[in-house]
């Protein structure tokens, strides 16, 4: 419990840091995306492994993301998880596997909804998606740095 609570006062105090430098993040991958040009249709540039190997090596890059353990360490002691935990032992596991089981069906339908349609969208799709992705990071990137407070 004190680790979390620990962690939970060094987000709290850094809250600004991590806001400006997630701003500065989200920009540069909005305009980077933007502005890229979408690979051909079963081209170099597509992915081409079986659907399971780009589920696994994202869900492993999802899993061991810094900042998803500290959104989820946060999470868990703004619920008061910890001090749950002491009464009834079997709480953080249920929630702990519950997590794991939505971001994994989360993964697999979105890795299965890719492999659906890749083959489908032409590249003046594939350059929209390319726009309004870029253009919605953009977006979030500035209200991140709006909302900035030096």
């Amino acid at each position: 419990m004190l680790g979390l609570t620990a962690l939970t006062r060094l987000l709290v105090a850094h809250t600004d840091l991590l806001r400006l430098a997630g701003g500065l993040f989200l920009c540069g991958f909005g305009l980077r995306t933007f502005l890229a040009s979408p690979p051909d249709a079963g081209g170099a540039g597509c992915f081409s492994g079986p659907l399971w190997n780009a589920y696994l090596s994202t869900l492993a890059l999802t899993v061991t993301n810094p900042m998803t353990i500290l959104s989820f360490a946060a999470a868990f002691a703004g619920l008061g998880v910890a001090a749950s935990a002491g009464t009834v032992p079997a709480v953080g596991l249920i929630l702990v596997t519950a997590v794991f089981l939505g971001s994994a069906l989360w993964w697999a339908l979105l890795s299965g909804g890719v492999g659906l349609l890749r083959g489908s969208l032409g590249s003046r799709a594939l350059r929209a998606v390319n726009w309004l992705s870029g253009l919605l990071l953009l977006g979030f990137g500035l209200v991140a740095l709006l909302r900035f407070r030096t």
